[in-house]
C-alpha cells in the first residue's frame, strides 16, 4: 500500500493532507502555522508539519497530488476573456502576467518548494501528478464517508470548469455521472449577494447566512424571475446580464443594484433590514436549488446515503433541509468542505486509484474517516510552558481531574475559557480543541463574546456543543448525531419573540430571545449542533459532564479561538496572545491554567483592541 501528500495551494486555503494505507494520517492548513486568513502560498508548513506527524521524508513518499489541473483552468480563463471581448481586456491584462509567471508553471513550483523543503534535489522526487478540483472534492466526500456506496454531491464557486457535479461512489472506486460548468453557478450565485451585502467574497458567505433568519425573503420572486432559470431537477442557469464576475473584479454591476433598488453596502455600513431580507431571499433559493439537486440525485442513483462537498457544502441550514428528504436516508457532509479539503481529497483519490485502497474505518466501525477533524498538529508540555515562560505569562500546571474541575468551575460561574487540547481541527470549525467555551444560559454571552472577544458583528450566532447522548433533549434533531457543527436544529424551550420582521427601517441588532439557552440560540429559534462523545473527545465529553454536575445542563457556547481577520490559534503563543489582548478570563493550554487577573497588565494592546473598549 502507498503513501500520498495531497496539496491545495494559490487559490485559497492552501493545505496538505498524507494518506497511508487509504487512511488520512495529517492535514493542515497553512494558515495556521504562518497567522495569514486563507493563506495561498505553497503550504511549506503544512507538508512538514504532515511528514513529521508520519515520520516520513519526502523520498518515501509514492505520490505528490496537486488537487486541481491548472492548465484547464488556464484554458477556461482564456475562453472567458475572449467570449467577453472588449469587456474582459481589462481582467485579462491583469490576470495574463501572473498566469505568465507563475500559475502556468505550477508543476515547476511545486516541485521546487518540494525539493527546498526535503533538500532532495529535483530529479529524485516522488511523481508530481494533479487530480481535478471536483474529483478532488468528489474523494473527500465519499472516501471518508461511514457509506459502503453513496450518491455525492459536489457544489461550488468552480473548479477548472465544473461549478457542481454529481458522482456515485461504491467501494474504492468513484465514478462521475453529470456536471455543471462555470458561469453557472450556485457558489458564484451566492457569492454575489455576499458581494452585494458588503461581506468579503471566499469568506464572507457565511455571514450571509447568519443574517439571513432577520429577514424575510420578500425578493425570492424575483431571483426567480431575473436571475435564474431553475428546473424540477435542480439544472439551472444564471442570467448572466445582472452579474460582473465574468470581466471584472466586482460580482455585481449596475442592473443588478437596480434590480433591487440600492447600491452594494459599502464594507463597515450599518447592516440594515433590507440587507437582511436580502440575505433571507438568496438563502432560500440556494435552499431550493440544493433541494431540488440531492433530490433528483438520490432518485437518479437509486441510493439512500448522500455525501457533499465543496464550499456550498458548509451552509449548515441547506444540510439540515436536505437531510430531511424523504429520499434521504443518511447524509455526510465532508467538514473541510473548501480547497482545503482538496488536499484531502487529492491524496484519497490517487490512493484508490492506484492500490484499491482499504477504507479502514468502515471495517473497524468508525464513525468516518476524518478522525473528528482531529489532524493538525500539537504541542507537548515543554514547548507549551516554554512559549508560556517567553511570553510573560503567569500559569499553573495541574493534572487533567484538577484541570477539569477548574474549568468547569470557571464556565459555571460566567467566565470564558480559552481551551487548547490535542491536535488542531482541519477545516474551518473549532470542534474543541481550539475553542473559546462559555455558559450558554447568558443572556449577555452572545454579545459579549461577539463585541469584547471576537471583536465582529453583533447577528452574528454561537454554536452549541453538547453530550451526543443528550442532544435530543435540547435540540430538535433531524440526526442521531452532527459532530461536525454541519447541521442546525431548533432549540426546545424557545418561544418566538416579539421582534418585529416587517419594519422596513432601521439597523439589524439581535433581539430578547426567549429561551432556556440564549447564548446558542438564533433569531429564528435554531443553533448550529456539534455533538460529543467520550470517542469523539473525551477531553470536551468530559468537561461538558462536569458542567452538567455544576449547572443542570451538559452543553457549552463553542466558537472557534480567534478574533476577527486572524485564523484559530495553533499554539499557546498564539492563544496567549488572543487571551491577553481580549477579555477573556481564563485559559487552558495542554495541562496549563492561566487567569486573566494573575497576568501582568500590558503596556501595548494591540491596534485592533483599541478599536473595540469596554463600554
Amino acid at each position: 500500500m502507498g503513501m500520498y501528500l495531497g496539496i491545495s495551494a494559490f487559490y485559497h486555503d492552501s493545505a496538505a493532507a498524507i494518506v497511508r494505507d487509504g487512511e488520512i494520517v495529517a492535514a493542515a492548513q497553512e494558515e495556521r502555522f504562518t497567522r495569514i486568513k486563507h493563506d495561498r502560498s505553497f503550504p511549506v508548513n503544512a507538508c512538514r508539519h504532515c511528514l513529521e506527524v508520519c515520520g516520513l521524508r519526502i523520498s518515501e513518499l509514492d505520490g505528490v497530488v496537486f488537487y486541481e489541473k491548472p492548465l484547464i483552468k488556464f484554458e477556461r480563463l482564456i475562453e472567458t476573456f475572449v467570449s467577453c471581448v472588449p469587456d474582459g481586456v481589462v481582467q485579462f491584462i491583469k490576470a495574463m502576467p501572473v498566469w505568465a509567471s507563475e500559475k502556468l508553471f505550477q508543476k515547476k513550483l511545486i516541485v521546487d518548494e518540494i525539493s527546498k523543503l526535503s533538500g532532495i534535489d529535483k530529479h529524485f522526487l516522488p511523481d508530481i501528478l494533479f487530480a481535478t478540483h471536483h474529483h478532488s472534492h468528489a474523494a473527500s466526500a465519499f472516501f471518508p464517508s461511514p457509506f459502503q456506496q453513496a450518491a455525492i454531491l459536489c457544489v461550488d464557486g468552480v473548479g477548472e470548469w465544473a461549478s457542481t457535479s454529481a458522482w456515485v461512489g461504491k467501494g474504492s472506486e468513484i465514478k462521475p455521472l453529470w456536471k455543471i460548468d462555470f458561469p453557472h453557478s450556485v457558489g458564484l450565485l451566492y457569492s454575489a449577494f455576499t458581494y452585494y451585502c458588503g461581506f468579503k467574497v471566499n469568506s464572507g458567505e457565511y455571514k450571509l447566512m447568519g443574517l439571513a433568519p432577520f429577514g424575510v425573503p420578500r425578493y425570492a420572486e424575483r431571483i426567480y424571475s431575473r436571475l435564474i432559470d431553475l428546473k424540477m431537477d435542480g439544472s439551472f442557469r444564471l442570467n448572466l446580464e445582472y452579474f460582473s464576475f465574468l470581466v471584472g473584479q466586482r460580482m455585481v454591476g449596475k442592473k443588478f443594484e437596480n434590480l433591487f433598488g440600492a447600491p452594494v453596502r459599502i464594507q463597515g455600513a450599518p447592516i440594515e433590514k433590507f440587507h437582511a431580507d436580502i440575505a433571507a431571499s438568496i438563502q432560500l433559493v440556494v435552499e431550493d436549488i440544493l433541494l431540488k439537486m440531492s433530490d433528483n440525485l438520490l432518485a437518479e442513483t437509486g441510493l439512500g446515503h448522500l455525501v457533499i462537498a465543496g464550499g456550498v457544502g458548509l451552509n449548515c441550514v441547506a444540510n439540515s433541509k436536505i437531510a430531511k428528504l424523504d429520499r434521504c436516508k443518511q447524509l455526510w457532509i465532508q467538514p473541510a468542505s473548501g480547497d482545503a479539503g482538496g488536499a484531502v481529497g487529492a491524496a484519497l483519490a490517487l490512493s484508490n486509484q492506484k492500490d484499491a485502497s482499504p477504507r479502514s474505518h468502515l471495517s473497524l466501525n468508525l464513525r468516518d474517516g476524518m478522525k473528528n477533524a482531529q489532524l493538525g498538529p500539537q504541542q507537548k508540555d515543554d514547548e507549551i510552558e516554554y512559549q508560556l515562560t517567553l511570553a510573560g505569562a503567569v500559569f499553573q500546571k495541574l493534572s487533567k481531574d484538577d484541570l477539569l474541575f477548574e474549568t468547569a468551575d470557571a464556565l459555571s460561574n460566567n467566565k470564558i475559557v480559552g481551551w487548547v487540547q490535542g491536535r488542531m481541527e482541519f477545516g474551518p470549525r473549532a470542534l474543541g480543541n481550539r475553542s473559546i467555551l462559555a455558559d450558554p444560559r447568558s443572556k449577555e454571552m452572545q454579545s459579549w463574546i461577539n463585541k469584547k472577544i471576537k471583536f465582529r458583528e453583533g447577528f452574528r450566532p454561537f454554536a452549541p456543543v453538547v453530550t451526543k447522548s443528550h442532544a435530543e433533549d435540547y435540540f430538535d434533531m433531524e440526526t442521531e448525531e452532527s459532530p461536525y457543527m454541519l447541521l442546525t436544529g431548533k432549540v426546545k424551550e424557545y418561544h418566538s419573540t416579539n421582534w418585529d420582521r416587517g419594519r422596513g427601517q432601521g439597523t439589524v441588532s439581535p433581539p430578547e430571545v426567549d429561551s432556556s439557552l440564549p447564548a446558542i440560540t438564533h433569531v429564528d429559534g435554531s443553533a448550529r449542533i456539534q455533538t460529543v462523545d467520550s470517542e469523539s473527545n473525551p477531553l470536551l465529553h468530559r468537561l461538558l459532564h462536569l458542567f452538567e454536575g455544576r449547572t443542570g445542563i451538559p452543553v457549552l457556547v463553542n466558537t472557534s479561538f480567534n478574533i476577527r481577520g486572524e485564523p484559530i490559534v495553533f499554539s499557546a503563543s498564539d492563544a496567549f496572545r488572543c487571551f491577553i489582548n481580549t477579555h477573556m478570563d481564563v485559559l487552558v493550554v495542554g495541562n496549563y491554567i492561566l487567569r486573566k487577573e494573575e497576568q501582568l497588565v500590558k503596556s501595548e494592546i494591540e491596534s485592533w483592541k483599541n478599536q473595540f473598549p469596554l463600554d
